[in-house]
């Protein structure tokens, strides 16, 4: 393989890692907003958006 071959697989293969690391947190990040939001619902604190829909 040539040098120039191998810069680019390395390129790629860091990009990969990289994004796929940001898929990942932002994954998790996700599931944790939604059981703040859940938690929140819970005990009582409503969306501003739900009082316009009931109205």
């Amino acid at each position: 393989m040539s040098m120039h071959a191998l810069y680019v697989t390395t390129a790629y293969a860091i990009t990969a890692v990289v994004l796929a690391g940001l898929v990942g947190w932002i994954l998790l990040d996700q599931r944790g907003r939604k059981r703040e939001l859940a938690e929140l619902e819970a005990s009582g604190v409503r969306r501003r958006s739900d009082k316009a829909a009931k109205s």
